[in-house]
């Protein structure tokens, strides 16, 4: 008789042994059912490629839109963990000088300004610099103590806020800041140098002053919701801008290169383009009332100030030229988790904030949301083929990203087209999603 019969503590150790391996047993038999139950948008996504002779179909696209004048070039840049397998440059970057796109072309980059702004603010936020929840009277002292314009009977009146406007609700574009265009504020605005009566209203490239000077004198204007109660797209980046500049003591421009775009190697993404590299910045066009394309003309409702302006105005909200390959360095790092090729710029944590919906239905009610500097879907079919979890937005002058985890997808696509009465971009990001395949 062995040891282990005679003794009942080494028999019990036994039939555990074998009970744990029967279930270890039935869990592996079971497995290939139980992902075969995933939702058909989760299952098999870790499979899924891009199909290179799927992708000549973006290629024909592209070119039938320069072909036919509706766009005077682009630039489309496509990852898939973090290997580019579809980037071309069709068309012109300027057509009347006959001068190419190519893909390392410069491009205005606008709103997609405020995704790395937000990044920076939440680098502070990390270091303790910054609260999400701090009012931003404790940075500009001018919105200590912000009004609202209410319309009634009577006309327009100010009433206080309800509350301090904090650091989250610019992030989220809950501040009830927006841009001045409003007829009820607009003269308002303008009288400081703000709203459509300077450039578009988010521009201040030709601004012979500091985006503090700027924003201290917004928070003296009033805005056109309550602090938390809507989405107002406006002005919220270009303050937060200021924040990190009165948090960090540095100027925006200098912040960003030493905590994001120098150790990311996004040597082209600047506020404004060195002289003599002019000729690498795109021709912005418009679309003429036929539909086709007429070079825009010089100054903030056209070409803009990116290269000959005063080169004082740090815009976190509109305001950075980049190129494809540039931004989408950035966006492969949030993509990543905060980290690329060894460097670390956010924790996963920050990241996971930044692309989740933090607005509820104020955004949306159709299944996207707004994070902390991007649009979020929250459920497939809200934004064409992109999957839940996919986040990104677009440029006033028409370059536009998306990033899809799901689908372990970085796309970026660059034009210059303001105003842009184009269908291109859904068309694009179609004809990418249409290319996954297993």
């Amino acid at each position: 008789m062995t040891t282990s019969s005679r003794n009942p503590a080494s028999r019990g150790i036994t039939r555990l042994a074998s009970g744990l391996l029967k279930q270890a047993l039935t869990v592996l038999f079971l497995l290939p059912g139980l992902l075969a139950a995933q939702s058909p948008a989760a299952a098999g996504q870790a499979a899924l490629h891009l199909d290179q002779q799927r992708l000549s179909r973006v290629d024909r696209l592209l070119q039938q839109y320069a072909d036919q004048n509706k766009i005077a070039g682009a630039v489309a840049l496509v990852l898939q963990d973090g290997r580019a397998v579809y980037e071309r440059a069709v068309g012109w970057s300027d057509k009347e000088a006959g001068r190419r796109m190519t893909a390392d072309t410069l491009f205005r980059i606008a709103s997609q300004s405020k995704a790395i702004t937000s990044a920076a603010v939440l680098a502070l936020v990390e270091e303790g610099k910054i609260g999400l929840d701090e009012p931003v009277g404790h940075f500009i002292p001018t919105f200590a103590k912000t009004t609202v314009a209410v319309k009634d009977e009577a006309g327009v009146k100010r009433v206080p806020a309800k509350r301090p406007i904090t650091i989250r609700d610019l992030l989220t574009h809950t501040a009830g800041i927006s841009y001045g265009a409003e007829a009820h504020i607009r003269d308002l605005y303008a009288a400081a140098g703000l709203g459509p009566a300077a450039g578009y209203g988010w521009y201040t490239a030709d601004k012979d002053e500091p985006i503090c000077e700027t924003m201290t004198r917004l928070g003296t204007l009033p805005f056109v919701a309550q602090p938390g109660e809507a989405y107002v797209y406006g002005y919220n980046t270009d303050i937060l801008g200021c924040v990190v500049e009165k948090a960090s003591g540095m100027p925006l421009d200098e912040f960003l290169r030493l905590r994001i775009t120098g150790p990311l190697g996004m040597k082209d993404t600047r506020f404004f383009v060195p002289p003599a590299e002019r000729e690498r910045l795109a021709t912005v066009y418009a679309s003429g009332s036929d539909g086709l394309i007429v070079r825009a003309p010089d100054g903030a409702r056209g070409q803009g100030h990116y290269v000959d302006g005063p080169r004082r105005s740090f815009s976190g909200g509109a305001g950075l030229t980049s190129t494809a390959r540039d931004y989408a360095r950035f966006l492969e790092m949030i993509r990543n988790g905060g980290a690329l090729d060894g460097v670390r710029v956010l924790a996963p944590r920050t990241v996971a904030l930044m692309t989740t919906n933090q607005t509820g239905t104020l955004h949306s009610a159709g299944g996207l949301g707004f994070g902390f500097g991007f649009q979020t879907v929250d459920r497939y079919g809200a934004s064409g083929l992109a999957g839940v979890g996919a986040f990104g937005w677009g440029g006033a002058y028409g370059t536009t990203y998306q990033v899809d985890p799901q689908s372990r997808l970085v796309v970026v696509f660059m034009m210059q087209l303001i105003p842009n009465a184009t269908d291109i971009q859904p068309k694009f990001y179609a004809a990418v999603y249409q290319a996954l395949v297993n």
